[in-house]
């Protein structure tokens, strides 16, 4: 065990500068036009369903969808698994240990360690688990505004991906 802890300062050296993609600023004003469509979108559909469906987490995989469009994270599987994952866990999780420190805790940890098995590890997952303990999560939390919200999100996504020459979404589906 000393040795591990020993070698912790060694690990955490790396490199002082990384190696970057070049920048593309249409790449980049693209990703601005889409991000901002996908939750002007879900803005919309939540004044004509009347339920709110906007969540801190999707602002996160807005950046994901649309400024990292490539990254396996960012992939539909990863999308709408990682934030159905989190948000079961978050409903469970209030269901059993109520929405103290302990409870949003866990709910993030289980996530991870869920999101992980099933293959669809989706950072913003871990804020949606955050987002339902906190605000004492029931089972509807799941559908709306979770589901809803990322299947927005993914559709969005598909179209303004799609529609220019020099991106293409999704890489893989599964």
């Amino acid at each position: 065990m000393r040795k591990r802890l020993y070698g912790i300062p060694r690990k955490m050296k790396g490199r002082l500068r990384g190696a970057y993609a070049p920048r593309s600023m249409k790449y980049a004003l693209w990703g601005f036009v889409s991000g901002t469509v996908s939750i002007l979108a879900i803005h919309a559909v939540t004044k004509f369903a009347g339920h709110p469906l906007l969540i801190g987490s999707f602002g996160a995989s807005a950046v994901l969808l649309f400024g990292a469009n490539e990254s396996p994270l960012a992939q539909p599987r990863n999308l709408i698994g990682g934030h159905l994952v989190s948000a079961i866990v978050a409903v469970v999780a209030v269901a059993f240990l109520g929405t103290g420190p302990l409870s949003t805790s866990l709910a993030v940890g289980v996530s991870i360690l869920l999101m992980y098995l099933t293959r669809t590890i989706h950072p913003p997952g871990g804020s949606t688990a955050l987002i339902g303990v906190m605000g004492g999560a029931g089972y509807m939390f799941v559908l709306v505004p979770v589901l809803a919200g990322a299947l927005i999100l993914l559709v969005v996504a598909l179209f303004t991906n799609n529609v220019v020459h020099h991106r293409q979404y999704p890489k893989n589906w599964i």
